[in-house]
């Protein structure tokens, strides 16, 4: 039986779309899998699935943070190196017949040792604009895959698949999620989260405009372990995590959110009307990027992170945008599974 590493992390954003592939892998059959990657989050996500993982130090390029960044940037060659002699030995241990990256500090080290082994290597991009990551790796890769159709044509090697999405995500029945909620069919129901860490900002502006938002909408809140507050306020869920994300969805009538690639692309698959906050601060701008994309074609609407008071008329406006709604209707964004493992499967014949 062929074997696949996978490799991506860093962020819950590069890791999430690789267990979408993954389970669907499993469910078919036909493949070993196994996972490389640091100690972090990564891990943490793929360990619920027992798959074999080797774990390496990677470097990570600091962005902005003055001299104390610079200093720790230093580093990074000698530490890349390091990476890479311990990706090799993970590879030679677990023999792939083929590598997945979905990007991120933690793949280079990976994708280049796997080319010196002469591993054919497949990558995905999610954003609007290729990650360092990905950028550099594209050289040694077959192919990298895209989730926007533009992105395909600005990368070495750019296919447009559309973007990894895991199966329960699409299948959920609104009825069914609102039952097993215990939220009744004519209730408005607002769901927010701020990725796989939470957002203190939008958690900020939610609780303090708590008591506006509940008395017109059930609010489902994902705020991020360790970030939960007492509440005894109805019509407000709070919740660290949540594990079935599609009933989460499906109970929704509009979904505050951050703009991570992966969280967009299920909100366009599932045609969710969205307010978007893109994360600011320390960032390359790939959040902005997106959201600015999606509200262009008019699919979406964007609420800067410094204008977050303005939270519950920006939700009214959301929810009252009847255009919106019709344009969402009327697109067709879907998730990219299938062609992404039929390219895989072949290269490995």
């Amino acid at each position: 039986m062929k074997k696949i590493l996978f490799t991506g992390g860093g962020s819950a954003g590069h890791v999430v779309p690789n267990v979408a592939l993954i389970e669907q892998l499993l469910s078919e059959g036909g493949a070993d899998i196994c996972y490389m990657g640091t100690d972090g989050i990564e891990k943490q996500i793929v360990s619920a699935w027992k798959l074999p993982y080797y774990t390496i130090e990677c470097p990570k390029l600091v962005r902005g943070g003055g001299f104390a960044a610079f200093k720790r940037n230093l580093k990074i060659p000698a530490q890349f190196i390091r990476a890479v002699r311990e990706a090799k030995k993970g590879l030679r241990t677990f023999r792939p017949d083929a590598i997945f990256s979905k990007g991120g500090y933690v793949a280079l080290p990976v994708v280049i040792a796997a080319k010196r082994l002469k591993i054919p290597c497949f990558a995905h991009e999610s954003d609007f604009s290729a990650g360092l990551a990905n950028r550099l790796s594209a050289r040694y890769c077959k192919c990298v895959f895209t989730s926007f159709p533009e992105t395909a044509k600005k990368i070495k090697r750019g296919v447009y698949s559309g973007a990894p999405m895991k199966r329960s995500l699409l299948a959920a029945s609104r009825a069914e999620a609102r039952i097993n909620a215990g939220i009744g069919f004519d209730e408005t129901v607002v769901l927010v989260f701020g990725g796989g860490s939470g957002s203190a900002a939008i958690n900020e502006a939610v609780r303090k405009h708590l008591k506006t938002l509940t008395e017109k909408y059930v609010l489902l809140h994902v705020c991020g372990k360790g970030n939960a507050v007492e509440s005894n306020i109805k019509n407000y869920r709070q919740f660290e995590f949540v594990a079935d994300m599609g009933g989460a969805y499906a109970c929704a009538d509009l979904v505050v959110s951050r703009a991570g690639a992966g969280t967009v692309f299920e909100l366009m698959a599932l045609k969710k009307p969205a307010l978007l906050v893109p994360l600011e601060g320390q960032t390359r701008g790939d959040q902005a990027e997106n959201a600015e994309y999606f509200r262009q074609k008019g699919l979406c609407r964007v609420l800067k992170q410094s204008e977050l008071d303005r939270l519950p008329d920006e939700i009214e406006k959301t929810l009252d945008d009847d255009k919106l709604k019709a344009r969402l209707a009327g697109s067709d964004y879907r998730s990219g599974n299938d062609l992404i493992l039929r390219e895989l499967k072949r290269a490995l014949q």
